[in-house]
């Protein structure tokens, strides 16, 4: 709280500071309003019925998420520090965009309405069983505690378990990823890491690279210390130093309830608390530390530019002439950068288009592999019977696809604006913040794969089938026995009618199945076209927001520059005009000026450096929660 105090109070120096000057104090403007948001946002991930929402309440010692058998987390659940203990619930405003379940790609935020609900009926709001299918159209609820863990701004996200990490449910998890600081991911001790789990986290590592990983329920398995091995060779196969801490849940809330640190250390969670509150949150007010620097330095920096150019002017009047002849030449070089045609929006235009294409092959691509793999699975067998988890391995598959697609098209965004930022100056360039990975209601618009017949006969077409086939059977053998003075029905055409009858079921069969695989493949390549349709349109609007986020972004960039020099100028030429009784004055006060600015860029500098080398550890303590 005092750091946050302390940067505040040099933001605002920097707004005063800053003047007339409109785009610096706009700048400014937005680093105070990051300030007012102390909090760090931990997202809490896993397959469904893997603990999450156990753990969330054995974290903060209160039954905040709720937990059954049968119950789920349909809407995430955020909790924060605050006191008295409250809740409430985000819906989306009768006239915001998105209040009907569609979604908006204009770029503006849907306004929320918060409304408070009893705390022990939040479960009503938040789970499965109270709300299916989110009926009640909740975008997350919000609960408040008074805990010590929280204090230092954490937050703790539970987000949905509804259908499992393959499902397009849970799409929308890579959705808060890049907007949150951190991500626990929660596995339970019954088994090691699966397919679905160690995908999901290469997906996550990519978006956000700061993930713990937690073991659960380690008081229900005894071989949970042969999982944790397993599971960390894994997580070795993903990436360096991702921690893994088991925990049981239900020996923390025990411990809670006897005060018992014996049982407290047992349980685990010592060791996760000091991760969120040493590791998460102190890199979340170094990351603060070095954000707020940058803009600090780039404020003063500017500054300093005019002031001194006209101090330079003054004090050595002699060389005024070549000082406002180079400043020209950088202002014709910062207006160049102004200009439409200059190469960072070609650049930017060029890479956007070249982003788009290779956004659409990519995502056909890996559509086109998935609809061949359905294809050759119908020839090789009737998809009648087995179509119910047919259609749910299609679901997970495009949703795998999709998210992937989302994902490297983040990455390709983001190296698209590092290429245009190399065309501003040789020195670090901040990029904008932009979050193409948000896959939330990407797949919404897709219906859901058609049903098929399981293609069962039951006994009367069977026999009707049968009947069909042997009747020419025993009437054509029957004829041509009868010429020898057997009658039309003998054994000869009983046996007869019945091979053949037996030949047209079998044929019968045939062509059912094949026109069950050519329905199914039908199927199949009509909700292919359908994701690739609305996934394309919705990709492309986001892409489309990048383009402007980024364009925005260094315009503001390249308007301050030119803004700095332009005032550089002006003011060198009044230095060279400025009479001898007014020089002294007017140096005075420049240095005076100069000063306020260097000790701000100075204590920037600081922050920067803090934020690139600081670690300011807290203390964790490993005291049982109090209730």
């Amino acid at each position: 709280m005092a750091e946050t105090v302390r940067m505040t109070t040099l933001v605002e120096h920097g707004i005063a500071l800053a003047g007339e000057r409109n785009d610096l104090r706009r700048r400014l403007d937005n680093t105070l309003r990051r300030l007012q948001d102390p909090n760090v946002r931990v997202i809490v991930v896993g397959e469904f019925k893997q603990g999450k929402s156990q753990l969330i309440n054995a974290l903060v010692n209160a039954p905040v998420c709720p937990v059954d058998d049968d119950i789920a987390t349909t809407v995430p659940t955020l909790v924060r520090q605050g006191d008295p203990a409250s809740a409430v619930v985000l819906v989306p405003a009768a006239d915001a965009p998105g209040a009907d379940g569609s979604t908006d790609v204009d770029g503006g935020e849907a306004r929320l309405e918060r409304k408070p609900v009893p705390l022990a009926e939040l479960s009503d709001f938040v789970s499965e069983k109270g709300n299916p299918g989110n009926a009640r159209n909740i975008v997350a609820a919000e609960v408040a505690l008074p805990r010590k863990l929280l204090s230092g701004g954490l937050c703790i996200v539970d987000s949905p378990g509804v259908g499992g990490l393959g499902s397009t449910h849970t799409l929308t998890t890579l959705t808060a990823l890049p907007s949150a600081h951190a991500m626990l991911f929660v596995s339970d001790a019954s088994q090691e890491y699966t397919e679905p789990e160690m995908r999901f986290l290469r997906q996550a590592m990519r978006v956000s690279p700061n993930v713990g990983c937690v073991l659960s329920k380690t008081d229900l398995y005894p071989a949970w210390r042969q999982i944790a091995e397993l599971d960390k060779g894994h997580l070795a196969d993903v990436g360096p130093g991702i921690p893994l801490f088991p925990v049981s849940s239900e020996l923390r809330l025990q411990a809670a309830r006897l005060q018992d640190s014996e049982l407290n250390n047992e349980s685990g969670f010592p060791e996760l608390v000091s991760y969120l509150r040493n590791t998460i949150v102190a890199e979340a007010a170094i990351i603060q530390r070095r954000s707020v620097g940058n803009d600090l330095m780039s404020v003063t920096g500017n500054l300093m530019l005019a002031l001194r150019s006209e101090l330079g002017a003054l004090e050595n009047p002699e060389d005024t002439p070549q000082m406002i002849a180079g400043l020209k030449a950088a202002k014709e070089d910062a207006d160049a950068l102004r200009k439409k045609s200059a190469r960072w929006q070609t650049t930017l235009n060029d890479g956007i288009g070249d982003l788009i294409a290779d956004m659409e092959y990519d995502l056909k691509d890996r559509l086109r592999r998935i609809q061949r793999e359905a294809e050759t699975a119908i020839d090789q067998g009737d998809p009648g019977p087995a179509w119910e988890q047919f259609a749910k391995w299609l679901e997970q598959s495009v949703a795998a696809a999709v998210s992937d697609t989302f994902v490297w098209t983040s990455e390709r965004a983001q190296w698209l604006a590092g290429q245009v930022a190399e065309h501003f100056s040789e020195d670090e360039v901040a990029l904008p913040a932009f979050h193409v990975a948000d896959t939330g209601g990407v797949l919404d618009p897709v219906a859901e794969i058609q049903d098929m017949e399981d293609g069962r006969m039951g006994p009367v077409q069977k026999i009707l089938i049968g009947m069909r086939g042997s009747y020419g059977g025993v009437l054509m053998f029957g004829l041509l026995t009868g010429l020898f003075g057997l009658a039309l029905i003998n054994p000869l055409s009983v046996g007869a009618g019945l091979m053949l009858g037996r030949k047209a079921y079998r044929e019968e069969q045939e062509a059912r199945l094949k026109r069950r695989q050519s329905e199914a493949k039908i199927l199949v390549r009509k909700q292919v076209d359908d994701v690739v349709f609305q996934v394309g349109k919705q990709l492309k609007d986001r892409l489309r927001l990048v383009q402007r986020a980024t364009r925005d972004h260094f315009t503001d960039i390249a308007e301050e520059h030119h803004r700095s020099l332009t005032e550089s100028v002006a003011a060198a030429q009044k230095a060279a005009a400025t009479y001898a009784a007014e020089r002294d004055l007017r140096i005075k006060e420049i240095k005076n000026q100069l000063k306020a600015v260097d000790t701000l860029h100075a204590v920037a500098r600081q922050l920067q450096e803090e934020g690139a080398d600081g670690q300011h550890p807290v203390p964790a303590s490993s005291t049982v929660p109090a209730g």
